[in-house]
């Protein structure tokens, strides 16, 4: 007996279906929480996560159905929605193995609206953290439509090109909390839309600890749900006092002095203390449990001197894929952790400002990670100096490469009488540091394009983070999945 049709087109056996659905005969039937595969481990440095939940449906009529009506609209008669279903499938295991998600296929395909209504049910009971819709019948849009008004769950549809009209695209495109993709067999933009809920997800459950000038106390990031746990700055500087000159301490040290391209101002000793600084930091994130940590610094770089200057610390921190926030801004210590979650890449945090007369964006800091291409990836050279403003101690001046597409951002968790938040975001190539210190501002610098502006001060803002990589798009996404406003 021959296989059918969609099945000798697309040359799945037997065995392929049996590994497409999960690999058991009880998988074929889809029970009511099937995982489509073994899960593997994909967690963000920092704590462990639970895995993020995405409730798969297919929506069509069988085949058999539309063999008795003999007609089939869009599609058409040679699409097999069966063999093709079997195909995503095998994709979707392959993504909740990379991305450590659970993708659970619940029921069989989706035809009948008492079908739906079950699925509907059952999705509001269980509350996932995502959908993932895909309908391969025109004629079914109307139930794809249904389940994202009647859930309200961050949903991701695809819909291969040719079976939607551009009027269904539309309705969708710009849906708050949907992410519509009309594209052909397009699965590569399926896992960016995972990453995304994914993302949502670990934001959810992740902790970042703010070394305070004072106080103490645990709060919740609207609409995100991450967690801040407010401590004051007299244990990180305890912790900073009563590490001393220890062979973890020496070490690293000797790699700082090592691995930089040059030392300027800062001594030995500078050094050492930037070493000691970094050990005590990274102690103290440990012991809080946390999954990124923000520090209110510049008051303990004043006189009475407290402690030497974190900025090394902060680059090695973010170059692990701990995000690292300065001044405890908190917004710009969200969007580093948004960064990092999303795309798997460091951030560097700065102060913004703008170059007139070529119409660039100005921006620097004195701290910033060196693996700007994430954590496997080779570092950015970096040079020793001290603190820009405050004149002293070890700090880094990351040599950022020239021509890198950049993508630069900041999430907006509270604004005055809004509920919604925003996040800016920009985009543009990196063109240059500009030498110092010829140049003022702080040590590490970059001089950028701004493709969203035609004059660059009307950029908004302030301690935005810059990334490598153009994503400004996929944060644009982002934001409408999660129901965060982009704005420029």
């Amino acid at each position: 007996m021959r296989p059918p049709r969609g099945l000798r087109d697309l040359q799945i056996s037997r065995r392929m279906f049996l590994q497409a659905a999960g690999g058991t005969a009880a998988s074929l039937s889809f029970g009511s929480h099937c995982w489509l595969g073994s899960l593997a481990l994909a967690t963000p440095a920092g704590q462990m996560k639970s895995p993020a939940v995405v409730r798969t449906a297919f929506i069509y009529p069988p085949t058999k159905a539309l063999d008795k009506v003999g007609y089939y609209s869009w599609p058409g008669s040679t699409f097999d929605a069966e063999g093709r279903q079997l195909q995503y499938m095998g994709r979707l295991q392959g993504f909740e193995r990379k991305l450590g998600m659970r993708i659970v296929a619940g029921g069989d395909h989706l035809d009948e609206a008492d079908s739906v209504t079950r699925f509907i049910s059952e999705v509001k009971a269980d509350r996932p953290d995502g959908l993932l819709l895909v309908p391969f019948k025109k004629g079914h849009w109307p139930h794809v439509t249904r389940i994202v008004e009647e859930t309200g769950v961050p949903t991701v549809i695809l819909a291969t090109l040719g079976i939607l009209l551009v009027g269904h695209v539309r309705q969708m495109y710009r849906q708050p909390g949907v992410y519509m993709i009309n594209s052909l067999d397009n699965l590569d933009a399926v896992e960016q839309g995972l990453r995304m809920i994914r993302a949502a997800s670990w934001m959810k459950q992740s902790c970042i600890l703010n070394i305070a000038r004072s106080g103490s106390g645990e709060t919740t990031v609207p609409h995100l749900g991450t967690r801040v746990r407010r401590v004051p700055n007299t244990g990180f500087i305890e912790e900073f006092q009563r590490t001393g000159p220890t062979a973890e301490v020496k070490e690293l040290a000797a790699a700082y002095k090592s691995n930089a391209t040059t030392v300027v101002q800062p001594s030995d000793d500078d050094i050492l203390d930037a070493a000691r600084a970094c050990v005590a930091l990274k102690r103290v994130v440990q012991a809080a449990s946390v999954d990124a940590v923000m520090m209110d610094c510049l008051p303990g770089l004043q006189h009475p001197h407290q402690h030497v200057p974190p900025c090394m610390g902060f680059m090695d921190l973010r170059d692990r894929g701990i995000p690292a926030g300065c001044e405890s801004d908190l917004d710009a210590t969200l969007t580093l952790m948004l960064f990092q979650y999303l795309f798997d890449k460091p951030g560097f945090q700065h102060n913004p400002t703008v170059e007139t007369e070529k119409n660039h964006y100005f921006c620097a800091h004195c701290t910033s990670a060196s693996r700007m291409r994430g954590a496997d990836a080779a570092p950015e050279p970096y040079i020793l100096m001290n603190h820009a403003e405050a004149g002293w101690g070890c700090v880094p001046r990351v040599l950022f490469t020239p021509g890198q597409k950049v993508t630069i951002a900041k999430y907006l968790s509270v604004r005055t009488g809004a509920e919604t938040p925003q996040m800016l975001v920009y985009s543009g190539d990196l063109v240059g540091c500009p030498p110092v210190p010829q140049t003022g501002g702080c040590r590490t610098n970059a001089e950028t394009t701004i493709n969203e502006l035609e004059h660059v001060a009307d950029l908004k803002g302030h301690h935005l983070t810059m990334v490598y990589g153009d994503y400004a798009r996929q944060l644009r996404t982002f934001c409408q999945l999660q129901g965060v406003e982009a704005v420029v």
